[in-house]
């Protein structure tokens, strides 16, 4: 039995819930977010109790897996409209710079051309320094975006060079021995 999808989802006040046949939509102070729903797990929402309950049509693994999932995407989507989502990264190199114009994030990071990510119109992105913040409503979206930015350098272990998460730790190797001679 899934343990995170018997758990209800508590809704705080000033949050609406409107759940459909096929999909469930949530809008809070922040805004509003859509999720379809899996055709084999089913939503009940309780109003005067104010917390949602996912239960499950059929007993197989996958419908399990499914159950966990469905619960777990409607409490990030209740956090998303009421506090939302950031994500950080840093930028380590001599002279690397970020800076955003318009709706994209030119990186300046030791390639011989600008590199240009666009940022979809439902998130934000703040440069600080060697600092990018990456915050939106939507978690998948959020983190989606975060590792976009990543892999246009991944962190690497000799140098350190790299655009890592801020919360990222990099074990750095040593390099090369000197064999004196």
């Amino acid at each position: 039995m899934s343990r995170i999808g018997t758990k209800p989802v508590q809704v705080p006040d000033g949050v609406t819930v409107q759940v459909g046949e096929s999909e469930i939509t949530v809008e809070g102070p922040k805004g509003k977010l859509t999720q379809p729903l899996r055709p084999e797990v089913s939503v009940h929402w309780a109003e005067d109790e104010r917390e949602i309950r996912v239960d499950r049509k059929k007993e197989s693994r996958t419908v399990k897996a499914y159950h966990g999932l469905t619960r777990a995407l409607i409490n990030n989507m209740i956090v998303g409209v009421t506090q939302g989502f950031t994500r950080d990264l840093d930028i380590n190199g001599v002279g690397w710079t970020a800076k955003v114009e318009s709706q994209t994030l030119a990186l300046n990071i030791g390639y011989a051309d600008t590199r240009q990510v666009p940022i979809p119109a439902e998130l934000n992105v703040e440069v600080k320094g060697n600092r990018i913040s990456v915050s939106g409503l939507d978690k998948q979206a959020v983190g989606q975006l975060a590792a976009k930015i990543r892999g246009q350098r991944p962190p690497e272990p000799y140098q350190g060079k790299g655009i890592k998460y801020a919360d990222e730790v990099i074990v750095r190797k040593e390099g090369k021995a000197f064999a004196g001679g």
